[in-house]
């Protein structure tokens, strides 16, 4: 059958173009995509092509297909996997799945799979280590969102701290500890903010900070510290760009003992070495954030890890189990992802969109595949829709939902918009 897809062809190259897939035969499962959320990881291999480390060398004879943050619906199921899937079932996947050590990914390495595409077929790999996972939401893009979600929680996983006299490593952060997430007001950084407010292990104190003030009051106003005090965290948000000392200002938040657990969100190095000076004892930090330099470097105080057994950890994707747990979240309502999107748009904004991805404010840019819709942040919808019925009929819902995108936005756009053609 013939799909609509985003390919990369070489650096800064990406092309929309029509492709026909192969059957699926009785190994293979089709699906539908219906959203795909773009991921700076994206942009860094448009920016790198056949250099990085997932997109195949010979990408400019091969293209493979971009995005790996899908959700949509099985519409072909082969022999050998009709156990296991059934027609009509959605579905969310994990693109990370390292089946045998490979770094073979969908939406980097796959000429049939890839976030944005109409269609695909799904790879052997990701059926074989059980990376095509069920997900039963009422918005598509939720599953889309839980890929990204899922590299929070695996963060939050892999934080670790030891006790005196022992070597053992007890994973997970401090439960009633004190938290950072420094430059934590973009898309990952507010996942981190609702996860750290409501996972079942969370901290007493949690601060957030940023250098932008209407990014941290957007925060501010959806993830409140009233809110954050009925879960039994102290909330402080602190704008670093706007203190003499900001490392004596955090350092004071916490009670002058530092913090048992905190993530950095930007690759600078300015905030690195804030994010080493804030660690109490047997602190852990978590460089989150990933640089496209392979060279970035940052200062860190080696009288704290031997003295104060300060250490360093990073993560760059979750898990599987970390992405079920993601999902189960948001069946629970306990996790609400909606916060990380700020952007909306069809298949024909792609391109532009992710080569441009750092220079366009805001959160998440969330596609949907079928239809045609020039990028829109969802603070201009009212703007826009002086113009144009849909987008007007848009700003109404949204605003409905405390200016967050939603399942009800997500129907009326699906239901009303220009398919691509």
């Amino acid at each position: 059958m013939k799909t609509k897809a985003v390919r990369i062809h070489g650096k800064n190259d990406l092309r929309l173009e029509e492709i026909e897939l192969s059957p699926i035969g009785d190994d293979g499962v089709r699906v539908k995509i219906i959203s795909d959320s773009l991921c700076m990881s994206t942009y860094k291999a448009a920016l790198e092509g056949g250099d990085h480390k997932r997109v195949p060398d010979n990408v400019a004879e091969t293209p493979t297909i971009v995005g790996h943050e899908f959700c949509g619906e099985i519409i072909e199921v082969g022999e050998n996997w009709k156990h296991k899937y059934k027609v009509g079932d959605k579905f969310t996947i994990q693109p990370a799945h390292y089946y045998n050590g490979s770094l073979l990914a969908p939406g980097y390495s796959y000429t049939e799979c890839g976030g944005d595409s109409q269609y695909a077929n799904i790879p052997i790999e990701t059926l074989m280590c059980d990376c095509l996972l069920p997900y039963d939401g009422d918005a598509y893009f939720y599953g889309s969102l839980s890929e990204p979600v899922s590299c929070v929680v695996g963060t939050f996983k892999a934080m670790y701290h030891t006790k005196a006299g022992s070597y053992k490593h007890e994973m997970g952060i401090v439960e009633g500890g004190k938290m950072a997430l420094l430059a934590s007001v973009g898309p990952m950084g507010l996942g981190a903010i609702d996860y750290a407010l409501h996972a079942d292990i969370r901290p007493s104190l949690l601060v957030v900070t940023d250098i932008d003030q209407d990014r941290l009051d957007r925060a501010a106003s959806i993830f409140t510290v009233e809110h954050a005090k009925e879960q039994g965290i102290e909330l402080h948000y602190v704008n670093t760009g706007k203190l003499e000392d900001p490392v004596k200002t955090l350092r004071e938040i916490s009670g002058g003992t530092g913090y048992n657990d905190v993530i950095c969100f930007a690759p600078v190095k300015q905030v690195v070495e804030q994010a080493d000076a804030i660690l109490g004892y047997d602190g852990c930090l978590n460089f989150f954030a990933g640089p496209t330099n392979s060279q970035f470097k940052a200062e860190f105080n080696f009288f704290n890890v031997h003295y104060n057994s300060t250490h360093v950890v990073g993560t760059s994707a979750g898990n599987t189990n970390d992405m079920r747990d993601a999902v189960k979240m948001f069946a629970e309502g306990k996790l609400n992802p909606a916060a990380m999107v700020t952007h909306i748009g069809g298949l024909d904004a792609v391109i532009d969109a992710t080569l441009n991805l750092p220079k366009i404010p805001g959160g998440k840019k969330l596609i949907y595949n079928h239809i045609s819709l020039p990028l829109v942040a969802l603070w201009d919808l009212e703007e826009k829709g002086k113009d144009d019925p849909l987008l007007c009929e848009l700003a109404k819902i949204v605003k409905a939902h405390n200016g967050l995108w939603n399942a009800e936005a997500e129907k009326y756009l699906l239901a009303n918009a220009k398919p691509i053609s």
